[in-house]
């Protein structure tokens, strides 16, 4: 159970696939509290935003006071796709407050909107939070012309100019690398996910760029080299890796050759991604994409990109 604490002037939410996550909000823009939960669009038996909202932030309702207003909720993420939100055409800045649609919520406290996704009809192509997070690295960085790399299970490359977002393009290697190293034969030699071989990483980018059509037989060599010749889980999983992200960056590199970018994200996938490109000489440096997805909201709420 959380304390009860001071009523927030709006509420920022960011609804994942696998997570919640609550900025209980000052009108200045300040951080009351941060909350988190399992309560991703995509889990088992997920209930939908207000349920989930409310399960997460209800304590800090309380009453209006006798204003008989509500607490403004603006959201990014998967609610936009439930609720049918109409996507915007790039090119277009992120999405502000002005484009939020307003969902329909049973308890009065709350005036819950979502932010649309962006969409992009040739080649067609959606995204949905991503959009925010970009929005809140044109905060940190407005002048900003380049290309955006936004690694997860879908990663994004998202091409930015004059504070528009211009095209962008999706890669399922996130999908895929789960999928492989949890359903196929593959699982018996990646491991539980612990341990890693840097070197390993490293080889596997440089053949799957160099090499492309031979994925599929330079993937069932992970295997063959576990029976034969006793790589370990750590360097058989950094090579997974390695040969499906250097894969994503042969099909993406009309996209990030030759421009300034950044990685957007956290963690060792963030690093990954980084250590990658740099291996190709591309400029390239990383932002804490959970910090920008902040920005990126307040920013919205606000009615500016940056």
């Amino acid at each position: 159970m959380h304390e009860p604490m001071q009523r927030p002037d709006w509420i920022a939410l960011d609804w994942g696939a696998a997570r919640l996550r609550a900025w209980l909000m000052r009108a200045d823009g300040s951080v009351i509290d941060t909350r988190l939960a399992r309560a991703g669009a995509d889990e088992p038996g997920a209930v939908g935003v207000e349920p989930a909202l409310l399960a997460l932030v209800a304590d800090a309702l309380g009453d209006d006071g006798g204003s008989g207003q509500p607490v403004p909720v603006l959201c990014c993420g998967l609610a936009g796709a439930r609720q049918a939100v109409p996507f915007v055409a790039v090119p277009a800045p992120p999405p502000s407050s002005q484009a939020a649609v307003r969902i329909e919520t049973r308890d009065p406290r709350l005036d819950l909107r979502a932010l649309p996704g962006m969409k992009q009809d040739s080649p067609a192509d959606v995204m949905q939070g991503e959009g925010t997070i970009v929005a809140g690295a044109l905060a940190v960085q407005p002048g900003f012309d380049g290309v955006f790399c936004l690694p997860g299970e879908q990663t994004r490359w998202v091409h930015v100019s004059a504070g528009e977002i211009v095209s962008f393009r999706t890669f399922m290697t996130g999908e895929l690398f789960a999928l492989l190293s949890r359903h196929s034969v593959l699982r018996h030699h990646v491991g539980d996910g612990t341990g890693w071989d840097g070197a390993a990483f490293d080889a596997g980018v440089g053949d799957a760029m160099a090499r492309p059509q031979r994925i599929g037989a330079a993937l069932f060599g992970i295997r063959a080299a576990g029976l034969l010749q006793g790589l370990s889980s750590g360097a058989a999983r950094a090579r997974l890796s390695g040969l499906l992200i250097g894969l994503e960056l042969a099909g993406s590199r009309p996209h990030w050759l030759g421009q300034d970018i950044r990685v957007l994200g956290t963690g060792g996938l963030a690093r990954a991604y980084r250590a990658a490109l740099s291996a190709q000489a591309a400029s390239v440096q990383t932002m804490d994409a959970d910090d920008l997805t902040l920005r990126g909201l307040r920013a919205a709420y606000e009615g500016t990109t940056g």
